[in-house]
């Protein structure tokens, strides 16, 4: 486990590089650091409620295996709320700023990619 534990940091970092990358090249956020930070820490939030999903088993998330309904439902609020808050009233005081409809195909792909290499990560460890 200590292995797979090694592995998923230098992971997640990559995917937060590529963010980086999105929001400075794709998204010019070189001029709206606000736009810059909501991007990039929900990106934070969506793959680091996703991983649980993939170290909680030695299987394929979603596909050969399913976590449990309250892990599903928690998962779910946590990343509904997580897209909600930037269009929420809440927004400005937060310091949040709308998301581009791009971004959100960028983020999905994102997901895909990590859940797909974290998932071959855990069957080289295991």
């Amino acid at each position: 486990m200590s292995g797979y534990i090694l592995c998923i940091g230098p992971i997640s970092s990559i995917f937060d590089y590529v963010t980086y990358f999105l929001m400075l090249s794709v998204f010019n956020c070189w001029e709206n650091p606000v736009l810059f930070q909501t991007g990039c820490l929900f990106e934070s939030i969506f793959t680091q409620t996703l991983i649980i999903h993939v170290i909680r088993t030695n299987k394929i998330p979603f596909i050969q295996s399913w976590a449990s309904w309250p892990m599903i439902v928690s998962s779910l609020l946590i990343v509904g709320i997580g897209a909600w808050l930037p269009i929420s009233p809440f927004a400005a005081a937060l310091g949040f700023t709308a998301l581009p409809s791009l971004y959100w195909l960028f983020l999905g792909l994102i997901m895909l990619s990590y859940i797909i290499i974290n998932s071959g990560g855990e069957s080289l460890v295991f």
